[in-house]
């Protein structure tokens, strides 16, 4: 078996097989060429698992992205995306050879971060990703949905600004616009390419499916907020939505969950510490189901990694890092100072040792290390180790991501 680079050529051999190891076929593009998620794959980092008489049956790519992170840095991370292999070859180590390959690749690229939305969670823990954001549903009973008026003395009152209702087809600069603004200010986030935009490739609203689009305007009449939605009977769904601040999400909710001829609404994407059901005049109104975890993290470079994001708290900590899948066992000494980091090599005593999926679950902040102390994943050397990681791994905010890729 030979794991390969794609090129152009090689593009409906890598979608066919990826489709025939979901056992599903794909969608026909549009007459432009988008209008599918593999509109937006980049051939040069896609690799095809072949047999030796040169039958592809395994795939696994990576799109370019960024990532925002705690502090608000902004870094290159890739997207790994498109991985399967054949009923006929599994178990094999083809994924093996595949994700091993595309470690390398990334590496050698230049690349310290990767990331990855899975299919199914028992997957790629072994390959050293851990489960760092969550998302989850809020289905709000429309009868219950009134809105509380704000108690604190200074609460926000009565949004500023206005909403207007467009259709999707007129309104994608807006929303892309509005996305990218957002993307910068929210730990967890991916960008979304201008070429994802332009070919339609996703899930809506990226996607160029019909869907109805509440673009909310500050006191200036600037675009800052949307909220893209779709009815089916007594149902109107939120594929998503953004906004740069809570005036801006409070207003787009009361849009929407004002509207008529509506039984419940359904907000599909939520970080779990979203204020709307504390917003409501009955906290019951807003059931919460679907949670699951969403954006899963690989560090590819630790000292890279952590010197790069944003710190809250002073403090010193020794990490003893295994990466299993790689190889690889480091000792790093992490000192923060005034919100930045240094990491380097060290022979101190370590105070936490975990492995380099477990890091990925907390580099984010959703996680707190105590957590995965507490289930016997990181092993804390002393009483106040747990504590003081907590402390320092903490983000000014939930990391979420709504990027399908």
């Amino acid at each position: 078996m030979e794991i390969r680079s794609t090129t152009d050529q090689d593009l409906e051999a890598f979608v066919h097989t990826f489709h025939a190891a979901l056992g599903r076929f794909p969608d026909a593009p549009d007459a432009e060429g988008g209008g599918v998620w593999w509109a937006a794959t980049e051939p040069d980092r896609n690799l095809l698992a072949v047999t030796a008489e040169g039958r592809p049956v395994g795939t696994a790519g990576a799109h370019t992205f960024e990532l925002t992170l705690p502090g608000q840095a902004v870094v290159p991370a890739a997207g790994v995306t498109s991985v399967g292999v054949l009923p006929t070859h599994r178990r094999q180590g083809v994924l093996t050879a595949l994700m091993r390959r595309q470690l390398a690749d990334l590496r050698a690229r230049g690349e310290f971060l990767s990331v990855l939305l899975a299919s199914e969670a028992g997957i790629y823990g072994r390959f050293g990703y851990g489960p760092a954001t969550h998302t989850r549903r809020l289905t709000v009973q429309r009868r219950k949905a009134g809105l509380a008026a704000p108690r604190a003395p200074h609460g926000q009152g009565a949004p500023a600004g206005s909403v207007e209702l467009l259709r999707r087809a007129d309104c994608e600069a807006v929303l892309e616009e509005v996305y990218d603004r957002y993307r910068r200010t929210q730990p967890g986030a991916l960008s979304r390419p201008h070429r994802w935009w332009a070919l339609g490739a996703g899930q809506p609203p990226v996607a160029r499916k019909p869907r109805y689009v509440a673009v909310h305007r500050d006191a200036d009449g600037t675009p800052d907020g949307y909220a893209s939605y779709s009815k089916d009977g007594d149902t109107l769904t939120v594929d998503e939505t953004i906004a740069l601040d809570d005036a801006g999400y409070t207003a787009l909710a009361r849009f929407v969950l004002g509207h008529d001829l509506v039984d419940k609404v359904v907000f599909r994407h939520c970080p779990a510490d979203h204020p709307l059901r504390w917003q409501l005049a009955d906290f019951r109104a807003a059931e919460p189901s679907g949670e699951t975890d969403w954006l899963w993290v690989r560090l590819l470079d630790v000292p890279r990694a952590l010197t790069s994001r944003g710190w809250f708290a002073d403090g010193e900590l020794v990490l003893d890092v295994d990466d299993p899948f790689l190889g690889e066992r480091r000792r790093h000494l992490l000192t923060v100072r005034d919100g930045k980091a240094e990491c380097v090599p060290t022979d101190r005593e370590p105070d936490l040792s975990l492995d380099v999926r477990d890091l990925g679950s907390v580099y984010l902040g959703g996680t707190a290390p105590s957590t995965l102390v507490r289930a016997g994943h990181i092993r804390a050397h002393h009483p106040n180790a747990a504590a003081l990681a907590d402390t320092l791994f903490r983000a000014e905010r939930a990391p979420h991501c709504l990027h399908l890729f």
